[in-house]
């Protein structure tokens, strides 16, 4: 199976970002014992875990389904954890496998939220796990400091969130009002893009925020928030912004419902519905994050440290946390990613960190 959310002409061309990291160093502490410190797993018992919130929404679906591709690839099996956004049930989740047996445990987990990553990070380290996470930790929460915290990518949220308030601007003709629905607000995501859109409104100054609130990055939500914008601002609404797909395609089932064809609407994430959306005319713009590969290089690092291909002290401080390649949607490009394929070469050791933009500042 092949997924890739990015077009295909634009695979030469990528700067593949993704971290390897991960591997022990003499200092590394917890079971990970003597094979970890030298990071000497082989292959066959190397244990790859993946951890996303629900697999109903499309992106993390996405996510595991990359994770599955890379596994098939190196003849393991994912074992696949969901929390519904549950953070104590994600923690519980999380001491279970750090009870048992750690010695080659590799995991790509999504925090629920930047609060949630710091008992992640420590449990890791105790238990000489190797650990990447994705998304979500505190500012001030250092991957160099830590041995089996291999590597925490994400993506610049604040240009996202700008790109699709850009786009949205330009959509209802540069002036008009518009609602934002927030994601998970305990989150670095959902922070950075509504930045970005506070970017955007700032230089695109006859757009008026009529009102924001949070749906969670939900799509049940989204809609029930939006019905409820919907009845509050009626006709002043021209555009809606979302943190997300998901939310963007819950705003698009309240419009419908309303018989609103005549507000636009943005989000973030690439998911198959929203493309759908956007090659017919009822959705503006999104953001690839490509969740498929997020899925499938967050544990081909852990792999490639556990397996001593890649020592996380050899690894550059700047990719130790960094940003991935994210890639603007519209109308205009749509075509090229509507049929997503992962390329398992990105996965290699030697190639992991090739999509990088740089550090996280």
């Amino acid at each position: 199976m092949k997924f890739t959310s990015r077009p295909a002409a634009a695979v030469l061309g990528l700067t593949l970002v993704a971290a390897a990291l991960a591997g022990c160093s003499e200092e590394a502490g917890g079971g990970g014992g003597n094979a970890a410190e030298a990071g000497g797993c082989d292959p066959a018992d190397v244990k790859l875990v993946g951890q996303v919130r629900n697999e109903s929404n499309p992106y993390e679906a996405a996510w595991l389904d990359g994770g599955d591709t890379f596994a098939e690839s190196v003849d393991l099996t994912q074992e696949k954890l969901t929390y519904d956004g549950d953070s104590t049930k994600q923690q519980e989740q999380i001491s279970q496998l750090l009870a048992g047996d750690t010695e080659c445990l590799v995991m790509n987990i999504l925090p629920n939220g930047d609060s949630d990553t710091p008992p992640i990070v420590e449990g890791a380290e105790e238990a000489g796990a190797y650990l990447v996470t994705q998304w979500n930790k505190p500012a001030d929460l250092a991957t160099t400091d830590y041995d089996q915290w291999v590597t925490h990518l994400t993506y610049n949220g604040v240009e996202s969130g700008k790109q699709i308030g850009d786009a949205l601007a330009e959509a209802i003709g540069g002036s008009g009002g518009i609602i934002a629905l927030q994601g998970i607000l305990d989150t670095g995501a959902a922070k950075d893009r509504f930045a970005g859109l506070e970017e955007s409104l700032a230089e695109n100054t006859d757009v008026e925020l009529l009102d924001d609130q949070t749906a969670n990055f939900s799509r049940a939500e989204a809609l029930e928030v939006t019905k409820t914008l919907l009845t509050k601002h009626g006709d002043d609404i021209k555009g809606i912004w979302a943190a997300n797909d998901d939310m963007a395609l819950g705003a698009l089932e309240a419009l419908e419902a309303a018989g609103r064809t005549d507000v636009a609407v943005v989000g973030i994430d690439a998911v198959p519905d929203a493309l759908t959306a956007i090659q017919d005319g009822s959705m503006t713009a999104t953001v690839s994050s490509d969740g498929p590969w997020q899925g499938g290089i967050g544990l081909a690092i852990g792999y490639c440290v556990a397996t001593g291909e890649l020592a996380v002290e050899d690894i550059p401080d700047e990719d130790r946390a960094w940003f991935a390649e994210q890639f603007l949607i519209t109308e205009d490009n749509v075509a090229d990613f509507s049929s997503p394929e992962v390329d398992t070469a990105e996965f290699e050791c030697d190639n992991v960190f090739s999509r990088s933009q740089g550090a996280i500042q």
